[in-house]
């Protein structure tokens, strides 16, 4: 059973038509395609590799994520779909309940390292109103993770909001960046969505002996070295960081599966702590028997 208010739902909804898009993967470094699919009611979020014999599907769920090194990668046996994170960031935004995410290879591609060009997309063929209806919950309680230096809670709201601080004491031009937004479509599109991945330079050399960021450049990264910051056009916004976190932290919250009310508080979170929160959120309106009484 879950956990929610009486009376909150809304129309599930799906995207009006087909739309594609191709590009580099940021990982592979392969030029590959994605492509939005409208679907039916119930259907979910689903990603599926159309390269594969069978174009087998893996529901985008929290139960279903593999790995969280420097992206969140969604799986089942060995079918994978790496950096899921900035796609699921704007299905989140836009409310798309049902959708079938195609893609050509083991990751969609970069873009410009943000979400930016998946608002595009949905912003093109627009969202369509569906039947049915999906509950929007709400929490009875905070719900946490924390681990070190990092700390998650989700606190009861009416709304939908996430407040992230962000902290780079030996990086002169980042040091602290805090920031705190409702999500709506609205403010993620302006605010939250074209803000870009981004990494330091002494984190480069590991990542490509590990075989990643095949295809990073500065087309669809920014990069950081002391006081000192690399990109194709300067910062979007003077604390784009912070912003690009709060995409990541929206991305892969929304593998929970459904829609939330509450205030999200994260301090240095990434992709392990999110999805670990996740979990924890999941099993908060599944489970509603509290645990702290």
């Amino acid at each position: 059973m879950l956990l929610m208010e009486e009376n909150q739902s809304r129309p599930q909804k799906t995207v009006g038509d087909a739309i594609s898009y191709s590009g580099v993967g940021i990982h592979t470094g392969k030029e590959v395609s994605i492509r939005f699919c409208p679907a039916p009611e119930n259907t979910g979020i689903v990603f599926q590799r159309v390269d594969i014999q069978g174009k087998p599907t893996i529901p985008a769920s929290i139960d279903y994520v593999q790995d969280t090194s420097r992206s969140t990668t969604i799986g089942i046996g060995q079918v994978r779909v790496h950096t899921v994170e900035h796609v699921m960031a704007a299905l989140r935004a836009f409310s798309i309940d049902n959708l079938v995410v195609q893609v050509t290879d083991a990751e969609p591609p970069i873009g410009d390292g943000s979400s930016k060009i998946f608002v595009e997309m949905l912003d093109e063929v627009g969202v369509s109103l569906q039947n049915h209806t999906k509950p929007i919950l709400s929490l009875k309680q905070p719900v946490f993770f924390s681990k070190g230096e990092t700390h998650l809670v989700a606190l009861p709201s009416d709304r939908y909001r996430i407040s992230y601080t962000l902290h780079y004491p030996l990086t002169p031009v980042i040091r602290s960046q805090y920031l705190s937004f409702l999500v709506t479509e609205e403010i993620f599109k302006e605010e939250i969505a074209p803000c870009r991945t981004f990494a330091l330079y002494e984190e480069i050399t590991t990542l490509m002996e590990r075989g990643l960021i095949r295809g990073g450049s500065l087309e669809n990264a920014v990069v950081i070295k002391d006081d000192v910051i690399f990109s194709k056009e300067g910062l979007r916004f003077s604390d784009e960081m912070v912003r690009h976190k709060i995409l990541d932290l929206i991305g892969d919250l929304a593998l929970v599966g459904f829609d939330f009310n509450a205030h999200v508080i994260a301090i240095r979170s990434g992709h392990a702590a999110n999805v670990a929160l996740g979990k924890e959120l999941l099993n908060h309106f599944l489970n509603p028997v509290s645990t702290y009484d």
